[in-house]
């Protein structure tokens, strides 16, 4: 079984590099304005996803996953705990091939559900903190 160091690196670094950021919006208080910013710095393809369907850093918005009109490699989750799950199995039907739940959160079940499906998935980790790390 991988460590969770490798799942981490292989996401960064093999998943692909279109982006869905799940919970992204134009507010620039939020902590997913600022990840997703780096996440562009390192070369990656945001989208935003988000009821207002805002266009967030020179990307256009979509409000749901579903909704997204092309194929979306990591699915990155910046909402709460008790919403996570039903984006983690959205991930699954949209043919994503990694979920990224940002710090705080956690959904066991989700994990287990969404890497049962093939997916590398992480847990209350953030990228623009593991990115730089790579080296």
């Amino acid at each position: 079984m991988p460590s969770e160091t490798d799942t981490i690196r292989r996401i960064l670094t093999e998943s692909g590099d279109t982006w869905a950021v799940v919970g992204l919006s134009d507010n620039r208080a939020r902590a997913a304005y600022g990840v997703a910013a780096v996440l562009q710095r390192f070369g990656k393809r945001i989208v935003p996803v988000h009821p207002k369907a805002e266009t967030v850093h020179g990307e256009q918005g979509y409000g749901t996953l579903a909704d997204i009109p092309f194929p979306v490699d990591v699915v990155d989750v910046f909402v709460n705990s008790d919403l996570a799950g039903a984006v983690a199995d959205e991930a699954v039907a949209k043919g994503a091939s990694a979920v990224w739940f940002q710090l705080g959160v956690i959904d066991q079940q989700a994990y287990e559900r969404t890497t049962a499906a093939g997916l590398d998935m992480v847990m209350d980790r953030c990228p623009a903190i593991e990115l730089p790390r790579l080296g």
